[in-house]
């Protein structure tokens, strides 16, 4: 069964910055792309950022030049650095690993930005 568990969500400022962790009970490498994704109350769960297995990244809009993803294939754990965070990130952010044949989601780690 494959686990992911997300962590380092938590408060924090306008303008500070979290790094979010999510930790696979297997081997990322064998998932052809891994993901964040956020969900705002009353939103729709949206990406925020991927990146394939070959560390092509792919991210929203709404956060090019302040959140970077990237992958420790040695630790089997996908991050998520957020920087210059505003209000408007506040949500709940989800892992997501995906194969072939089927996506599995991590529990989700709040995150709210407020002074």
């Amino acid at each position: 069964q494959v686990q992911l568990v997300e962590s380092g969500g938590g408060l924090v400022q306008p303008g500070g910055s979290l790094r979010l962790s999510c930790t696979a009970s297997i081997m990322i490498v064998s998932f052809d792309s891994m993901g964040w994704y956020r969900q705002a109350p009353g939103k729709e769960r949206e990406l925020v950022a991927q990146i394939t297995s070959r560390g092509a990244t792919n991210y929203a809009d709404s956060v090019k030049g302040r959140f970077t993803i990237s992958r420790d294939n040695a630790k089997n754990t996908l991050y998520l650095q957020m920087n210059n965070l505003s209000p408007e990130d506040t949500g709940v952010y989800y892992c997501r690993g995906s194969t072939y044949h089927a996506s599995f989601w991590g529990q989700g780690t709040q995150v709210t930005v407020s002074s």
